[in-house]
């Protein structure tokens, strides 16, 4: 029996975007369209370019399965590295013909058993299915300040960063926020002499990871070796499956191991006992997103650096009034105000079955039905949707599990056994449940504000065990999806 052979649109070309095609091209699947917004693949790799970005994924860990990089010069991959994998994987496994690059997907209209997609040039197409790819960190969170606009100096997101802009000690430089993408950029920054002014409305929890330089010689043994960099992998897994993973669902040891990690670190670093209670957050360690860093405490007690603790009042053309009523000058204003993680598919208009609307049915809290198929939207898998494992662990490693969960679904459209798939309302309504159940325990609740948080207050994370959700997504099970031919 010869199978059917599906159109598959793909939007983006990030990492899971490249191994998707990868993927269904194993499956014998070519007619694949992935539109790319940007002019080269990579994601969020492609797009952050700001000085100190790098992945907190041990690097031997944060690459596909089946493609390992014994090339990576630190334990902490630095962007540059990450995405030259990328670009590297999506060269040799044949995936850049199938990409459209400079192509912005606006609207996909799911009519009359088929995905009606369109791009911003004016590009149509029609598929059977389509693979939501375009990521976590993606849309960049820009604060609502008063008067943003107005300041004459340079103003940049930090996922728009000109990598050309130079920093010396002429230059007075500001940087709002404090999470894990401020604490590279102020790493990297107060080293250049220029007079950088940190404003913090949160502090957070850092734990030390020193990012060890393998030397050439490794690199050469690694290479000849692969069980070499297959070790490395597993221990990365383990320690992140193991201890941080149970650590932030609320296992009791593993949690009081985390939280003497983070107080130490903070308590043997920053000297000044006025700057270390300035330093030291209200909330649980881990409740926001743990920083994997050893840069940024020895910078924020430099002499050219300086955290304001006051809030901002407003931007002016010179710089920023904080709520004491002075005036900080500025130079050049960051932010490091990090990304919309529940933009999911926004900004494009997503139309699902009878004219249901993706942004007003879903604008404050996306049920789905394990994280990927969400209701009312047939043959649609979003990845890294609400409530993937996301917190301290691999996306590449989420994504291989979940493509391979799409791919059964999509053989067994293959074999005939469905025109259409979608979740039971009975299956989403019991996963939000359990969801919900397994959140009480967690750190997520513990008493902050974070980008976990959809606007109902609940976190969006996956609340058990790294392995169990492996195993839940191990196989379709089918009484939970509602097919049509």
């Amino acid at each position: 029996m010869a199978l059917r052979q599906p159109s598959v649109v793909v939007i983006g070309a990030g990492m899971t975007g490249i191994l998707a095609v990868i993927k269904l091209r194993e499956m014998g699947i070519s007619d694949i369209t992935v539109f790319e917004k940007s002019a080269n693949v990579g994601g969020t790799w492609y797009d952050n370019r700001y000085p100190g970005v790098a992945c907190d994924v041990p690097s031997h860990m944060y690459t596909y399965s089946f493609e390992p990089n014994p090339t990576y010069s630190k334990l902490y991959a630095d962007g540059a590295e990450i995405r030259d994998y990328f670009e590297r994987v999506a060269d040799k496994y044949g995936v850049y013909p199938f990409i459209r690059f400079n192509q912005e997907v606006t609207k996909a209209k799911f009519d009359t058993g088929k995905w009606h997609v369109e791009t911003k040039s004016g590009d149509r197409l029609i598929a059977d299915f389509i693979i939501g790819a375009t990521g976590i960190l993606r849309e960049p969170a820009m604060p609502s300040i008063e008067g943003l606009d107005s300041f004459r100096g340079r103003l940049m997101h930090t996922a728009r960063f000109n990598p050309d802009v130079p920093f010396n000690p002429t230059q007075r430089v500001g940087v709002i926020g404090t999470g894990a993408t401020a604490a590279q950029v102020v790493g990297e920054l107060v080293p250049t002499g220029a007079q950088v002014t940190v404003f913090q409305r949160t502090a957070q929890w850092i734990v030390k990871g020193k990012n060890i330089e393998f030397s050439a010689r490794f690199v050469r043994f690694a290479k000849q070796v692969p069980l070499l960099v297959k070790a490395i992998r597993y221990v990365s897994q383990l320690v992140l499956s193991q201890v941080l993973t149970k650590a932030v669902i609320g296992r009791p040891w593993h949690k009081r191991l985390l939280e003497k990690l983070a107080h130490r670190n903070l308590n043997r670093s920053i000297k000044d006992e006025h700057l270390r209670k300035q330093l030291t957050p209200d909330y649980q360690v881990g409740c926001k997103r743990i920083i994997i860093n050893e840069t940024f405490y020895p910078a924020i007690q430099q002499p050219n650096a300086q955290l304001v603790t006051s809030g901002i009042a407003r931007v002016v053309p010179d710089g920023v009034i904080t709520d004491d009523g002075k005036l900080h000058p500025l130079h050049t204003l960051i932010l490091a105000t990090g990304f919309d993680a529940k933009a999911f598919m926004r900004p494009m208009t997503l139309i699902g079955e009878n004219g249901l609307q993706f942004d007003e049915h879903f604008a404050t809290n996306l049920k789905t039905y394990r994280s990927i198929l969400v209701r009312g939207f047939p043959n649609y898998f979003l990845m890294l949707g609400s409530n993937t494992p996301i917190g301290n662990y691999s996306v590449i490693a989420m994504s291989e599990v979940q493509i391979d969960y799409v791919c059964q679904l999509i053989k067994q459209w293959q074999l005939g056994e469905f025109n259409q798939v979608q979740p039971t309302e009975a299956a989403v309504e019991r996963f939000t449940t359990s969801m919900k159940s397994g959140l009480k325990n967690t750190v997520w609740v513990g008493g902050c504000n974070s980008w976990y948080l959809n606007a109902e207050g609940d976190p969006i994370l996956w609340p058990y065990t790294w392995s169990r959700w492996v195993k839940e997504m191990k196989t379709p099970c089918w009484n939970d999806l509602e097919t049509s031919n």
